[in-house]
Protein backbone atom coordinates (compact mmCIF):
# COMPACT_ATOMS: atom_id res chain seq x y z
CA UNK A 1 0.00 0.00 0.00
CA UNK A 2 1.61 3.18 -1.28
CA UNK A 3 1.66 6.04 1.40
CA UNK A 4 3.08 8.52 3.69
CA UNK A 5 4.39 6.73 6.68
CA UNK A 6 4.99 10.01 8.39
CA UNK A 7 0.97 10.69 7.75
CA UNK A 8 -0.81 9.03 10.93
CA UNK A 9 -4.28 8.70 8.92
CA UNK A 10 -2.06 6.82 6.11
CA UNK A 11 -0.64 4.32 9.27
CA UNK A 12 -4.08 3.65 10.67
CA UNK A 13 -5.12 2.61 7.00
CA UNK A 14 -1.74 0.39 6.34
CA UNK A 15 -3.31 -1.41 10.18
CA UNK A 16 -6.88 -1.58 9.44
CA UNK A 17 -6.16 -3.31 5.82
CA UNK A 18 -3.54 -5.66 7.05
CA UNK A 19 -6.29 -6.96 9.79
CA UNK A 20 -8.97 -6.45 7.12
CA UNK A 21 -6.84 -8.83 4.75
CA UNK A 22 -5.25 -11.47 7.22
CA UNK A 23 -8.56 -11.15 10.42
CA UNK A 24 -6.01 -10.10 12.64
CA UNK A 25 -1.93 -8.47 13.76
CA UNK A 26 0.66 -10.46 15.31
CA UNK A 27 3.58 -9.11 14.68
CA UNK A 28 4.76 -5.46 13.53
CA UNK A 29 8.19 -4.26 12.17
CA UNK A 30 8.74 -0.53 11.75
CA UNK A 31 11.71 -0.37 9.28
CA UNK A 32 11.33 2.74 7.91
CA UNK A 33 14.50 4.95 7.34
CA UNK A 34 15.59 8.46 6.03
CA UNK A 35 19.58 9.66 6.23
CA UNK A 36 21.40 12.31 4.53
CA UNK A 37 25.19 12.90 5.31
CA UNK A 38 26.26 16.40 6.27
CA UNK A 39 29.32 17.83 7.08
CA UNK A 40 28.21 20.56 9.03
CA UNK A 41 25.35 21.78 11.58
CA UNK A 42 24.87 24.19 9.36
CA UNK A 43 23.91 22.03 6.56
CA UNK A 44 21.11 20.73 8.23
CA UNK A 45 17.82 22.64 7.61
CA UNK A 46 14.53 22.86 9.35
CA UNK A 47 13.02 21.13 7.12
CA UNK A 48 15.50 18.40 6.91
CA UNK A 49 15.91 17.72 10.77
CA UNK A 50 11.88 17.66 10.29
CA UNK A 51 11.53 15.03 7.55
CA UNK A 52 14.20 13.13 8.85
CA UNK A 53 12.26 12.44 12.56
CA UNK A 54 8.62 12.17 10.70
CA UNK A 55 10.12 9.31 8.34
CA UNK A 56 12.24 7.33 11.01
CA UNK A 57 10.05 7.72 14.13
CA UNK A 58 7.29 9.65 13.99
CA UNK A 59 5.78 6.71 11.59
CA UNK A 60 6.63 4.36 14.29
CA UNK A 61 4.80 6.07 16.55
CA UNK A 62 1.67 6.44 14.64
CA UNK A 63 1.97 2.28 13.39
CA UNK A 64 2.08 1.15 16.85
CA UNK A 65 -0.81 3.39 18.33
CA UNK A 66 -2.60 1.99 15.63
CA UNK A 67 -1.87 -1.94 15.36
CA UNK A 68 -1.55 -2.09 19.40
CA UNK A 69 -5.52 -2.11 20.08
CA UNK A 70 -5.56 -5.07 17.55
CA UNK A 71 -2.63 -7.16 19.10
CA UNK A 72 -3.57 -10.53 21.33
CA UNK A 73 -0.79 -11.25 24.54
CA UNK A 74 2.29 -12.77 22.44
CA UNK A 75 2.37 -10.48 19.93
CA UNK A 76 5.44 -8.97 19.05
CA UNK A 77 6.76 -5.86 18.04
CA UNK A 78 10.14 -4.95 16.01
CA UNK A 79 11.91 -1.44 15.33
CA UNK A 80 14.69 -0.79 13.51
CA UNK A 81 17.43 1.37 15.46
CA UNK A 82 20.71 1.13 14.21
CA UNK A 83 24.14 1.24 15.61
CA UNK A 84 24.20 4.95 15.22
CA UNK A 85 21.86 4.81 18.60
CA UNK A 86 25.44 4.15 20.51
CA UNK A 87 27.86 5.14 18.46
CA UNK A 88 26.66 8.37 16.66
CA UNK A 89 28.16 9.18 13.13
CA UNK A 90 28.75 13.00 13.01
CA UNK A 91 27.83 13.69 9.02
CA UNK A 92 24.46 11.54 10.24
CA UNK A 93 23.41 13.51 13.36
CA UNK A 94 19.44 13.52 12.15
CA UNK A 95 19.48 10.13 11.64
CA UNK A 96 21.95 9.13 14.33
CA UNK A 97 19.69 11.21 16.74
CA UNK A 98 16.66 9.32 15.56
CA UNK A 99 17.99 5.83 16.30
CA UNK A 100 18.72 6.85 19.69
CA UNK A 101 15.33 7.78 19.93
CA UNK A 102 14.09 4.70 18.52
CA UNK A 103 16.48 2.39 21.14
CA UNK A 104 14.44 4.50 24.01
CA UNK A 105 10.91 4.43 22.31
CA UNK A 106 11.37 0.63 22.04
CA UNK A 107 12.58 0.26 26.44
CA UNK A 108 9.58 2.41 27.17
CA UNK A 109 7.14 0.81 24.90
CA UNK A 110 8.21 -2.82 25.49
CA UNK A 111 7.24 -1.52 29.69
CA UNK A 112 3.89 0.04 28.50
CA UNK A 113 2.45 -2.85 26.30
CA UNK A 114 4.03 -5.74 28.80
CA UNK A 115 0.66 -6.32 30.64
CA UNK A 116 -0.82 -6.78 27.64
CA UNK A 117 1.51 -9.39 26.76
CA UNK A 118 2.92 -7.34 23.89
CA UNK A 119 6.75 -7.66 23.36
CA UNK A 120 8.76 -4.72 21.79
CA UNK A 121 12.27 -4.72 20.80
CA UNK A 122 14.82 -3.60 18.28
CA UNK A 123 17.55 -4.45 16.04
CA UNK A 124 20.27 -2.22 15.88
CA UNK A 125 21.96 -2.53 12.55
CA UNK A 126 25.53 -1.35 11.18
CA UNK A 127 27.47 -0.96 9.16
CA UNK A 128 24.91 -2.91 6.62
CA UNK A 129 24.63 -2.58 2.60
CA UNK A 130 21.57 -0.99 1.54
CA UNK A 131 20.67 1.47 -1.28
CA UNK A 132 20.77 4.12 0.95
CA UNK A 133 24.60 3.77 1.43
CA UNK A 134 25.51 4.49 -1.98
CA UNK A 135 22.73 7.40 -2.61
CA UNK A 136 23.31 9.46 0.22
CA UNK A 137 27.03 9.18 1.63
CA UNK A 138 30.51 10.28 -1.05
CA UNK A 139 32.22 7.67 -2.96
CA UNK A 140 35.33 7.49 -0.62
CA UNK A 141 32.96 6.55 2.14
CA UNK A 142 31.01 4.05 0.63
CA UNK A 143 34.36 2.32 -0.91
CA UNK A 144 35.22 2.09 2.48
CA UNK A 145 31.97 1.56 3.98
CA UNK A 146 31.72 -1.53 6.72
CA UNK A 147 35.63 -2.03 6.54
CA UNK A 148 36.01 -0.47 10.44
CA UNK A 149 34.52 -4.03 11.96
CA UNK A 150 36.36 -6.64 13.43
CA UNK A 151 34.78 -8.87 10.45
CA UNK A 152 36.30 -6.15 7.92
CA UNK A 153 33.25 -6.10 5.77
CA UNK A 154 29.80 -4.47 5.68
CA UNK A 155 26.65 -7.41 6.09
CA UNK A 156 24.25 -7.73 3.74
CA UNK A 157 20.11 -7.22 4.86
CA UNK A 158 19.50 -11.20 4.42
CA UNK A 159 22.13 -11.19 7.40
CA UNK A 160 19.41 -9.07 9.63
CA UNK A 161 16.73 -11.66 9.30
CA UNK A 162 17.71 -13.96 12.09
CA UNK A 163 17.50 -11.29 14.51
CA UNK A 164 13.97 -10.21 13.45
CA UNK A 165 12.82 -13.77 13.34
CA UNK A 166 13.97 -14.45 16.71
CA UNK A 167 12.27 -10.81 17.76
CA UNK A 168 8.87 -12.09 16.59
CA UNK A 169 8.97 -15.76 16.82
CA UNK A 170 7.76 -17.39 20.21
CA UNK A 171 11.70 -18.56 20.33
CA UNK A 172 11.98 -15.10 21.82
CA UNK A 173 9.09 -14.92 24.35
CA UNK A 174 11.09 -14.08 27.39
CA UNK A 175 12.97 -11.08 25.51
CA UNK A 176 11.39 -7.66 25.72
CA UNK A 177 12.85 -4.13 25.52
CA UNK A 178 16.22 -5.59 24.25
CA UNK A 179 18.30 -4.06 21.38
CA UNK A 180 19.90 -6.70 19.39
CA UNK A 181 23.03 -5.40 17.54
CA UNK A 182 23.66 -6.55 14.35
CA UNK A 183 26.91 -4.83 13.68
CA UNK A 184 30.22 -7.40 12.40
CA UNK A 185 31.27 -7.06 16.13
CA UNK A 186 31.44 -3.29 16.44
CA UNK A 187 30.84 -3.21 20.13
CA UNK A 188 27.13 -1.61 21.28
CA UNK A 189 27.59 -1.58 25.03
Amino acid sequence: MAGDGADPAHCRALVERAVKEFGRLDILVNNAAYQMTYQSLDEISDEEWDKTFRTNIYSMFYLVKAAAPHMKPGSAIVNTSSINAKSPNPHLLAYATTKGAIANFTAGLAQLLAKQGIRVNCVAPGPIWTPLIPSTMAGETVETFGKNTPLGRPGQPAELAPAYVLLASNDGSYITGAMIPVTGGRPML
